[in-house]
């Protein structure tokens, strides 16, 4: 199916391009999530007469993730967590976990945002991870999982 694209989307493309992916995908996400419309001749002939505000927009998203990322940048977020003396948790520190903690923080941040490439942490100790504010903007935050001797 040929869709347009109403914004960049990490390994497919830009703003404005008409991109070919399979029906599934577009029907069931990029359509429903308003990131894409099908590329029908009205379709982009209105996207054209909308290009400069859908742009502006895009670039006003861009400028509030940096601006929220370079608070971020650099945080040590810390969360307690029940633990066995050896330091292994009772449980895990999963993204929901961290996603929750900064928003008490004061940031907001979905799980979805959270990037976890070793799983969820199952010990106590310091990990990195990285909070995707923007397809453009990644950030680095260290979790600091601290033991609860239960």
């Amino acid at each position: 199916m040929q869709v347009i694209l109403l914004e960049k989307v990490v390994n497919l493309g830009n703003l404005g391009d008409v991109v070919k992916v399979k029906d599934g995908y577009a029907r069931n996400y990029l359509i429903p999530q308003r990131i894409a419309r099908r590329a029908t001749e009205e379709a982009v002939k209105e996207f054209e007469t909308k290009r400069a505000e859908l742009e502006a927009a895009a670039a006003a998203k861009l400028a509030a993730a940096q601006e929220q990322g370079e608070k971020l940048s650099g945080l040590i977020v810390q969360i307690l967590q029940k633990s066995g003396v050896d330091g292994r948790l009772f449980g895990s520190v999963t993204n929901y976990d961290i996603a929750e903690a900064l928003t008490k923080q004061g940031f907001e941040i979905h799980k979805s945002q959270v990037r976890m490439p070793q799983g969820p942490f199952k010990a106590v100790g310091d990990y990195p991870v990285s909070i995707a504010l923007h397809t453009d903007v990644i950030v680095d935050v260290t979790v600091s999982v601290l033991g609860e001797h239960a």
